[in-house]
C-alpha cells in the first residue's frame, strides 16, 4: 500500500457496529497516512493503571468496584495525551471555557478510539477539542453475522481467523503454535443480534449530534476491502 501525506490535521472518530471492521480501517488509515496516530481511551486507561499515575490510581478504584470510569477522568486522560504530544496547548484544561486550539499541522492527526460512545460524551468532547471527521461505517447485519459465524480464535494469543477471508493454513489450527482454535463463548447469533440492536439504539443520537456539527460522513460496504478505497478518497479530496 502506497503512503500519502495529509494536507491538514485530521481528528477522526470511527463509528460502527461491533464486527463492522473499525480496527481494520484504523490500521489501514495509519498505514496509508503515516502522520495519523491512534489515541485509545482504553489503552490510556490501562497504561495509567499499570504505571500507577495519579489518574490511573484514581480510575482503578472505580474499576475494582465494578463501576464505569467517570467521563471527566477519560477526558483528562485524552487531554493529557494530546498535551504530551504538543497537539494542544500544555495549559489546556477540561474546565476551560472554550475548546483547546488544536495544532493545524498534519502531524497532529489522530484517530480517537473508545470515546465518545454517547451524544452526551460527544458534547463533553466538543468542549475539549473539535473533531473534524466522524466516519459512520455501515455493513448489513446479515454480513456481520456471517463473519462472526466464520470466526475462530486462538485463545492464548488472541489471534483471530475467519474461514472466509483469513483462514488458518491448517483448518482448525493456529498458524504459529499449531494449537486448536476455538469459538468465543459469546459468538452466537442471539448474543450478536442483541449487541447490534443495542449499538443502533445508542449510536443514533451520537451520529445525529455529529451530523448537526457538519462533520459526519457515512460509508457503506459489504467488506472492509470495499469500504477502504472510499475512505481514502474522502480524506484525499
Amino acid at each position: 500500500m502506497s503512503t500519502k501525506e495529509l494536507k491538514r490535521a485530521a481528528r477522526i472518530i470511527l463509528v460502527g457496529a461491533p464486527g463492522v471492521g473499525k480496527g481494520t480501517q484504523a490500521e489501514r488509515l495509519m498505514k496509508r497516512y503515516p502522520q495519523l496516530s491512534a489515541v485509545s481511551s482504553g489503552d490510556l486507561l490501562r497504561e495509567g493503571v499499570r504505571n500507577r499515575t495519579p489518574l490511573g490510581v484514581e480510575a482503578e478504584t472505580y474499576i475494582k468496584a465494578g463501576n464505569l470510569v467517570p467521563d471527566d477522568m477519560i477526558l483528562k486522560l485524552i487531554l493529557n495525551e494530546l498535551k504530551s504530544k504538543r497537539w494542544v496547548s500544555t495549559s489546556s484544561s477540561i474546565t476551560d471555557a472554550s475548546p483547546a486550539s488544536p495544532s493545524r499541522n498534519p502531524s497532529a492527526s489522530f484517530i480517537l478510539d473508545g470515546f465518545p460512545r454517547t451524544a452526551m460524551q460527544a458534547s463533553r468532547l466538543d468542549a475539549l477539542i473539535p473533531i473534524n471527521l466522524v466516519v459512520s461505517l455501515i455493513t448489513p447485519v446479515n454480513i456481520i453475522l456471517s463473519r462472526i459465524a466464520s470466526r475462530w480464535v486462538h485463545a492464548r494469543s488472541g489471534r483471530v481467523y475467519n474461514v472466509d477471508f483469513n483462514a488458518p493454513r491448517v483448518a482448525g489450527k493456529d498458524d504459529i503454535t499449531g494449537e486448536p482454535l476455538t469459538k468465543r463463548a459469546d459468538d452466537d447469533d442471539e448474543t450478536w443480534k442483541s449487541r447490534l440492536k443495542k449499538f443502533d439504539d445508542t449510536s443514533q443520537p451520537l451520529l445525529e449530534h455529529y451530523d448537526r456539527k457538519g462533520v459526519l460522513w457515512t460509508v457503506k460496504g459489504n467488506s472492509s476491502d470495499e469500504i477502504t478505497p472510499k475512505l481514502f478518497q474522502e480524506l484525499e479530496t
